[in-house]
């Protein structure tokens, strides 16, 4: 009973929509932050990120809760289509460096594929203008160890080479939130591969 509850209290902290998220046409705010991939950390940095294509930023709330752990599988899952579309993806939440570490290594989830950086005091979400919430007193994440971080909104932003925000994906569910995401990427790079007219 006392998992159900901290799950309900988690889901409701973390399911409000995008009220005031950075828009299409916007700049991306630059950051540079620790992250994690297959278990080892290294430096991100967004402006790096960018010198290579579009780059998709995604928030979310938790490293190991029920929605968040779909939506890091479907990232990984599909890892090779966001590849061949000439992006790059990293997960942004408030976990420790330690939880990411962890995370970005885990078959189920990252699998090894999926880079995730830690935003431990929100800073990075809220230049994004994403909400962040305080830690829910008694979360526990799905392996029954205590979530101590606050969290942040789930939204995904996908910014091209020059800084701007080409896309919000917002207000959906985990599962379609990647699906949206590796949609639009594949049309914009198809936009971009088009000849002109």
């Amino acid at each position: 009973m006392k998992n159900r509850l901290s799950a309900a209290l988690l889901a409701f902290a973390v399911a409000l929509p995008a009220f005031a998220a950075l828009k299409e046409g916007d700049a991306a705010p630059d950051f540079t932050a620790q992250a994690a991939l297959a278990g080892k950390t290294f430096a991100f940095s967004l402006k790096d990120a960018r010198r290579k294509g579009p780059v998709v930023v995604y928030f979310y709330p938790s490293a190991y809760t029920a929605g968040c752990n779909i939506q890091a599988h479907l990232f990984a899952e599909n890892h090779d289509k966001f590849t061949a579309a000439g992006a790059t993806v990293i997960g942004v939440s408030m976990d420790s460096i330690a939880r990411l570490k962890d995370f970005s290594a885990d078959p189920e989830y990252c699998a090894g594929k999926l880079a995730v950086a830690s935003d431990a005091d929100g800073a990075i979400a809220r230049s994004f203008d994403l909400k962040v919430g305080d830690a829910v007193k008694g979360a526990k994440d799905s392996r029954g160890k205590n979530i101590d971080h606050g969290f942040t909104e789930r939204t995904t932003f996908i910014i091209s080479p020059e800084g701007k925000i080409l896309a919000t994906i917002g207000g959906t569910a985990p599962d379609q939130n990647v699906m949206k995401t590796l949609d639009a990427v594949t049309r914009i790079s198809a936009l971009k591969k088009a000849p002109a007219k």
